[in-house]
């Protein structure tokens, strides 16, 4: 297994929306879902779910839940990543349940990408899908809020980066000023 360097993963990590038929090993799995567990989180409650589905029926049913991304069912391994906003509540109260536990699972779901980048893996997030449709499918209780939807496998694509911000772009020294 040939990992980068943690910038090198960041440089390379592309959403990718078109995979290779080879399945994705055990061992990376596991890799990816151990770096997740490392992951930050508020009051390091760790208020996230992940589902690992590779049933290709149901992997469809995640990309019609997805308005139609199609990708999704093509990849070997999808991971949802969901908030448990109980969780979260048990301790910050209703901040937790409706903010936190929301950062934790992005967070989760961020180290999920750069896991899969690292090994050598393509992955894209999706979060453009029908809450309440992707929330059964994968059996999730009412305080169980889908976040991501992450197909993973062996990219067949190499998309070119799209243009970025510079960070002087985004950074605001103390204070925010934003132009019209």
């Amino acid at each position: 297994m040939t990992e980068l360097s943690f910038f090198e993963t960041v440089e390379r990590r592309r959403s990718i929306r078109s995979y290779q038929p080879k399945p994705v090993e055990e061992d990376k799995i596991v890799k990816i879902l151990e770096t997740v567990n490392l992951a930050p989180s508020a009051g390091d409650l760790q208020a996230y779910e992940i589902v690992l589905v590779k049933d290709q029926r149901r992997k469809e049913a995640l990309a019609r839940a997805a308005w139609g991304q199609y990708f999704i069912a093509e990849a070997p391994v999808v991971f949802v990543v969901c908030a448990n906003r109980r969780r979260s509540a048990m301790r910050y109260g209703r901040r937790g349940e409706e903010l936190y536990s929301i950062n934790d699972s992005s967070i989760a779901a961020a180290y999920l990408e750069l896991a899969a980048a690292a090994l050598g893996l393509g992955s894209c997030w999706v979060g453009a899908f029908r809450d309440e449709e992707v929330a059964r499918i994968i059996g999730a209780p009412g305080y169980v809020r889908p976040i991501a939807i992450i197909p993973v496998g062996y990219p067949a694509e190499k998309p070119v980066r799209p243009p970025r911000r510079g960070y002087r772009d985004f950074l605001h020294v103390e204070r925010l000023r934003l132009g019209s």
